[in-house]
């Protein structure tokens, strides 16, 4: 891996470009406000995934990582904050690709060149995972799918095992060494597979969890939880029953954000049903062993059976638990869902120049969302204030 960094390192190329947002501060802003860019992006990808991650641990970017402390007397939570990864959002085309992240409330857009992004890109898939699928990366534990199968309704994407691989801690030692690795494999049982959908980790009870999307049949479709137990094995701990999608051409459910959307102190899932069509938002529960369903709001949109872009991102509000931006259905709109009382409640929807096809991102600092990004089909990328 160093290797290729290092050949990253010598394509990369970087052009700060001017920050576009607007004036610090919300006087003046406009609610859409377009993204000047030299090439139509065709992939995007928001913080928090393996491609923002990898270009901001990199090394290549000034901009990947905020400057340590001088202060002598940080303490050690102010020394991990100040050195954490800033949050960027990647997006890409044919003509090259572009890192964004904020500098104070304006937006600043770094070039880098074709080739090394689309080496970044490539990552996503590990060796051996479904052909063309995301893997989920969250500290030392990666999950993604194996086992490509057209089984069950034959939609792109689909594997027969959930693939959890952990790295170990390496003590001192004068000698190099291979850092442990432990690999483990789960099915979500006979008559079901894993939908083409990437997975996500989060957290419960303080140790990880992942969680994915099954397919069973032509057209049903439900959620997966693999938890980890006291003793360090996984198991698969939940299944929803499957939702039949409209017909057989249908997409699966979609995972469009887990977060403490209510307040709770655990997280929740957000999914959108029959998506890209007249969508309904769930909001799914998990607590016992058991997910339950707390509320749902139709009229929203999900990627399509088979297409990658995140079309949704968690909108982190200080002092009340985040939103949910998403496109409402039709995509010609970007909204801003709350789920705190557990029924989604629509708080606000801004138009768009264009239906949102490659995704959306949250750019935040102090714990607020400043930015939202969003990717259009016509290859243009726009910036929203966040409310």
């Amino acid at each position: 891996m160093s290797d290729r960094r290092a050949v990253l390192a010598a394509l990369l190329s970087l052009i700060a470009l001017p920050a576009i947002a607007a004036e610090d501060g919300p006087q003046g802003r406009s609610q859409v406000e377009p993204v000047t860019l030299p090439f139509a992006i065709k992939a995007m990808r928001g913080p928090g995934s393996d491609v923002a991650l990898a270009v901001a641990t990199s090394g290549l970017l000034p901009l990947a990582r905020a400057p340590a402390s001088a202060d002598p007397k940080a303490t050690a939570s102010h020394s991990t904050a100040s050195t954490a990864p800033t949050p960027v959002v990647v997006v890409w085309g044919e003509g090259g690709g572009a890192v964004l992240s904020l500098d104070g409330h304006r937006l600043r857009t770094t070039l880098i060149g074709a080739e090394a992004i689309e080496g970044f890109a490539a990552a996503e898939t590990p060796r051996g995972a479904v052909p063309g699928s995301r893997r989920a990366l969250d500290g030392p534990l990666s999950a993604y799918l194996t086992g490509p199968t057209r089984a069950l309704g034959g939609a792109p994407g689909q594997g027969t095992v959930l693939t959890l691989r952990e790295r170990q801690p390496l003590g001192v030692t004068a000698e190099p060494k291979a850092v442990p690795v432990t690999t483990q494999t789960l099915a979500p049982g006979e008559d079901r597979v894993f939908a083409g959908r990437a997975p996500w980790i989060t957290r419960l009870d303080g140790r990880p969890a992942v969680v994915a999307v099954t397919a069973q049949g032509a057209t049903g479709s439900g959620l997966a939880l693999a938890a980890k137990g006291k003793d360090g094995a996984w198991t698969l701990a939940a299944q929803t029953p499957p939702q039949a999608g409209k017909d057989a051409d249908g997409a699966p459910l979609a995972l469009v954000g887990i977060a403490d959307f209510t307040g709770a102190g655990q997280p929740q899932i957000a999914a959108i049903r029959s998506p890209d069509g007249a969508g309904v938002l769930q909001l799914w529960r998990f607590a016992d062993g058991v997910f339950s369903l707390a509320g749902e709001r139709p009229g929203y949109a999900g990627p399509a059976a088979g297409e990658g872009a995140d079309l949704a991102a968690a909108v982190p509000r200080t002092g009340t638990p985040p939103d949910l931006a998403l496109p409402v259905a039709g995509r010609g709109a970007l909204a801003l869902v709350s789920l705190k009382g557990g029924t989604p409640e629509e708080r606000a929807r801004v138009p768009l120049p264009a239906p949102a096809a490659h995704g959306i991102a949250v750019l935040e600092a102090g714990g607020s969302a400043k930015i939202i990004l969003v990717g259009l089909a016509d290859g243009r990328l726009v910036a929203v204030p966040a409310p």
